[in-house]
């Protein structure tokens, strides 16, 4: 029994050994016992860095304001039913004429003169700007040239002995996803903020304006952000903030610093020009590929040319896939603007396209971007495999949905709720120009071509709606 009872106080004792020391000698202790985990980075040496030439941005427009309440206004009955001494002792008349208003933005210095570089919004139709640096130093500043596109900015302060360096300006294109990144600025007019994150993303498109292409960051951004620089961890300044998603958290967006470098010339010369073929564009989807015998959608499909425009100098026609632009590749339409906008106007870039299968390359000198009666016809119904009625553009019909009667095509009268050409996103008013490449001038034209085309295939359209000309791709009802 003494024996029973020693082998089991032994046989315990063995087995609670190696759970505390592991068979075979080996600690089950966790790993993060074992061995310490790397340190976070710390920022304190970077923003020690470039704090001071990150600076406070305070700007002062006048308005004019009008009555603030129409209860208040010159016409309200409650003035003739109260009488004016009643609101000029307890409202003090009307509330109208000139009034200052004020708002807090950021800036970053990036030259010795005293350039500094933020956003159009923060300064746009300021009377009177003023800039403080981190040391409570306060300076007038000076608008030098802005962009509302990219909604870039240079002001210019009269430096002195006190005035911060500039800091370098880095590449964009360098970031990765993942890389760390630092925001300072003036958010909610706390003066000096340093906020820390990640790149979240690249390439977003906000629809902010023409050109987007935002960094994505999920280090804080809040309303005097703006214009801000964002950091790399070299202090070198990445990005420019300028947007937040309201309802979201840890979502900011940056214009990419490569952006900013391309314009910095122009906008210190106080006039940005952009460069301009005279195109319309559009992306590429797979229907669209299948219809035009592509092998992807990679590539912008150029919908119209407009008349003496630098494109239709160069020989670039309707229909054309625009695959690079002197060698660099053309993803979708979006990019395609970006790069011709980019592009010092007068200059001759080769463009490569596919048209009707074949690769070709075309010169185009670069411009500079600007700043109907006949018989009523009766509506032709379509089959219902398309879901669409069409009609002659006659005067009246012109005059109903403005086009000019000199233009050629037939009008959508009628779409279909939830058939194709409702799902293509085609609408009462659109012209069509085309039917699978062939050109339509009149309701013969339209039926000619609606008959020869392949009932298991889609339609390839080519519709105006306003100024723009794009395709469409419309599904058969009966697939």
């Amino acid at each position: 029994m003494r024996k029973s009872k020693f082998s089991y106080w032994t046989m315990a004792l063995l087995m609670a050994t190696a759970l505390v020391t592991g068979f075979h000698g080996v600690s089950l202790a966790p790993a993060a016992a074992r061995a310490e985990a790397p340190p976070l980075p710390s920022f304190a040496d970077l923003s020690e860095q470039v704090k001071h030439s990150v600076v406070n941005i305070s700007t002062t427009k006048v308005v004019e304001r009008g009555p603030s309440h129409p209860f208040f206004g010159s016409e309200s009955p409650l003035r003739e039913f109260f009488g004016e001494e009643f609101f000029k002792r307890f409202f003090g008349g009307e509330p109208q004429g000139k009034f200052k208003t004020n708002s807090l933005g950021s800036g970053v210095v990036i030259d010795a003169d005293g350039t500094i570089l933020t956003n159009n919004h923060v300064i746009e139709k300021a009377d009177e700007i003023k800039i403080k640096l981190d040391d409570g130093n306060e300076y007038d500043a000076k608008i030098v040239g802005r962009d509302p596109k990219t909604d870039l900015a240079l002001i210019q302060a009269k430096p002195d002995d006190n005035f911060p360096e500039p800091v370098p300006l880095g590449s964009s294109d360098d970031l990765r996803v993942g890389d760390w990144v630092m925001a300072v600025g003036n958010p909610f007019g706390f003066g000096h903020t340093v906020t820390t994150g990640i790149i979240s993303a690249k390439g977003r498109i906000i629809g902010a304006g023409p050109y987007d292409d935002f960094l994505q960051t999920d280090a804080a951004i809040n309303p005097g952000n703006s214009g801000g620089p964002l950091f790399n961890m070299k202090g070198e300044v990445v990005g420019i903030n300028t947007a937040i998603v309201a309802q979201g958290q840890g979502i900011g967006f940056a214009i990419p610093i490569d952006m900013a470098k391309e314009l910095l010339p122009q906008l210190k010369s106080g006039e940005v020009v952009r460069g301009w073929l005279g195109v319309m564009i559009q992306d590429i989807s797979s229907e669209m590929a299948e219809s035009f015998e592509l092998k992807d959608t990679q590539g912008a499909l150029v919908g119209d040319v407009l008349e003496d425009s630098p494109a239709e100098e160069g020989g670039l026609q309707r229909g054309d896939v625009v695959l690079a632009v002197d060698g660099k590749e053309v993803e979708d339409a979006h990019q395609l603007s970006r790069m011709v906008a980019s592009i010092v106007p007068g200059t001759r870039v080769k463009i490569k396209v596919i048209r009707d299968g074949e690769t070709r390359e075309i010169s185009v000198k670069v411009g500079t971007m600007p700043g109907g009666a006949a018989e009523k016809a009766p509506e032709v119904e379509s089959e219902n495999a398309w879901g669409i009625t069409v009609q002659n553009l006659t005067e009246d019909m012109a005059q109903k949905f403005g086009w000019d009667e000199n233009e050629k095509g037939v009008v959508v009268t009628a779409v279909e709720p939830d058939g194709p050409a409702a799902q293509a996103n085609l609408r009462s008013g659109d012209l069509v120009k085309e039917i699978n490449r062939r050109k339509i001038q009149n309701l013969r034209d339209y039926n000619e071509a609606m008959k020869d085309a392949e009932k298991d295939k889609p339609l390839l359209l080519l519709i105006k709606r306003g100024e723009n000309t794009f395709y469409v791709v419309v599904k058969n009802g009966k697939d």
